[in-house]
């Protein structure tokens, strides 16, 4: 190319990022000193949150603890009229009364009260009642705090809290927990209450949450604005590009289209000489090892030996000849350029509902089988009749092509039972209509993907150059694939022609 051409490509260049680097920059700037001050301010508010917080929660318990002290008061206290003291069978009583009513109290999944004696013993602890009569004076948390024994403490000295590992009934994981304890001297009885602390952290990680999409929507707008600028940057740069981008689109779009036209006429050369070279000498060694396992079995001395060798020898012979045309046959089928894209592609159904239904009954389980059929409506004289003008080579290798990885992947992926294809002729362009009943597809999600997508772009590629189009459309049950190519009316006979295969 003309050195002004890399000159004003470089002056371009740089004008543009003269213009862009030093907006971005300041935009950037003001971006980070606007997510420092919002990420200070809201790690205070956490701060002061969390205080707020534990203390609410602090009240909420002491609160608990005396409904529930109020709740057994009257079976606690001793009777003002009584006229003697309660005999221990009646304080008996009124202890498991008490516990029957505590019992009873809860709030919520996780919340509940639980009763110790002063000595460690479980006496009522509605979530875990395997653990009612156990002596859990030395229980330990993972980080060996003795637990019974710092809620006993803090019993006695007048009530208080203490923080503690604790299984939480809800997931039956540990968890730390936040307890209120106060002491029943006359009876010996440590009762309390608690709140699992992951429930603060959780509602704490929502108002950190909060101020994160508050600090995040705020780069948002510095961002948009960022965009905008660059937008209208990018866009003068677009308009003066456009024409150059499009030659080199079009560019592209011929050695694309080259490639694969180079591709086919690769296939159709390695086809025809794995069809008149190598299969035409498998075919005559087959032929002699044939001429000599004759002669062996009708000499008067038979070896086994060699006969079995010659046999097994034949047998893989045939098999290697069998492969050596399924190749050239999937390479480039020689009824295609022979006897038209009608005859290849019926061709085509058989053989895969052949191959199907030989897996099916090599592996019963596989439920490979499937029945395809094939119909042609339309001008179908153009492909049967030797006078008529034939389509163009790059239609009928672009529908066949299509054909077959769509027929393909119906017999590999699909678990269809049944598949149609149809091929209509029509004054205008021919239509390859490929349907079966298979479980469907999303089609959005395989076109977007790159990996799954590849077969559906190949199409489009292929149809792209000849001004085609592609369409898909699936659900469960039903999928059906059309592409349509134009012809010019040359290409189409008078004649119409109905043919149709089971």
């Amino acid at each position: 190319m003309p050195a002004p051409f890399f000159f004003n490509d470089r002056l371009k260049t740089k004008i543009f990022l003269l213009a862009v680097v030093p907006f971005l920059a300041a935009i950037a700037s003001i971006g980070i000193g606007v997510r420092q001050q919002a990420t200070s301010l809201a790690r205070t508010q956490h701060a002061t949150m969390q205080a707020a917080y534990l203390s609410s929660k602090e009240i909420e318990l002491r609160h608990y603890v005396e409904l529930a002290t109020s709740a057994i008061e009257p079976l606690y206290a001793p009777d003002a009229g009584a006229a003697n003291t309660p005999t221990p069978a009646d304080d008996a009583a009124r202890q498991r009364a008490a516990l029957a009513v505590l019992q009873k109290m809860d709030f919520g999944p996780d919340g509940y009260f639980f009763v110790y004696d002063m000595h460690g013993r479980s006496l009522m602890h509605p979530r875990e009642p395997g653990l009612v009569g156990q002596d859990l004076w030395n229980l330990r948390d993972p980080q060996g705090s003795l637990t019974i024994q710092q809620l006993v403490a803090a019993a006695q000295h007048g009530g208080g809290y203490v923080r503690y590992m604790w299984h939480r009934p809800s997931t039956g994981k540990l968890a730390p927990k936040l307890g209120y304890v106060v002491a029943l001297p006359r009876w010996g009885w440590m009762v309390g209450t608690g709140i699992y602390l992951d429930d603060v952290d959780t509602a704490l990680a929502h108002i950190d949450e909060r101020a994160s999409a508050n600090i995040e929507r705020t780069l948002q707008w510095l961002g948009v604005i960022a965009l905008a600028g660059v937008g209208v940057f990018a866009l003068g740069a677009l308009v003066l590009n456009v024409s150059e981008y499009r030659s080199t689109d079009a560019k592209l779009k011929r050695l694309a289209q080259q490639v694969v036209e180079s591709q086919e006429q690769e296939r159709a050369r390695l086809s025809r000489e794995l069809h008149d070279g190598i299969s035409q000498m498998l075919v005559s060694a087959k032929l002699l090892l044939e001429s000599a396992l004759a002669r062996f079995e009708r000499g008067e001395t038979r070896v086994v030996a060699a006969e079995t060798s010659l046999s097994t020898g034949l047998t893989r012979l045939s098999d290697t000849l069998r492969e050596v045309r399924r190749i050239s046959h999937a390479l480039r089928p020689a009824m295609l350029d022979d006897l038209g894209l009608a005859a290849a592609l019926e061709q085509l159904t058989r053989e895969l509902a052949d191959e199907a239904h030989e897996a099916d009954e090599a592996d019963p389980t596989s439920q490979a089988s499937i029945e395809i059929g094939f119909t042609q409506t339309g001008e179908g004289g153009a492909y049967r009749n030797p006078r008529s003008a034939p389509l163009p080579d790059a239609v009928n290798t672009a529908l066949f092509r299509i054909a077959q990885e769509a027929l393909t992947n119906i017999v590999k992926h699909a678990h269809a039972r049944r598949a149609m294809l149809t091929l209509d002729i029509a004054q205008d362009g021919v239509t390859l209509a490929i349907a079966d009943n298979g479980r469907g597809f999303d089609v959005a999600l395989a076109q977007a993907d790159p990996r799954a997508g590849m077969g559906l772009r190949n199409m489009r590629e292929r149809l792209e150059p000849l001004g085609g189009e592609l369409d898909i459309s699936s659900k469960p049950g039903h999928t059906i694939l059309t592409a349509w190519v134009p012809i010019p009316a040359k290409h189409i006979s008078a004649a119409p022609k109905h043919t149709e295969t089971p």
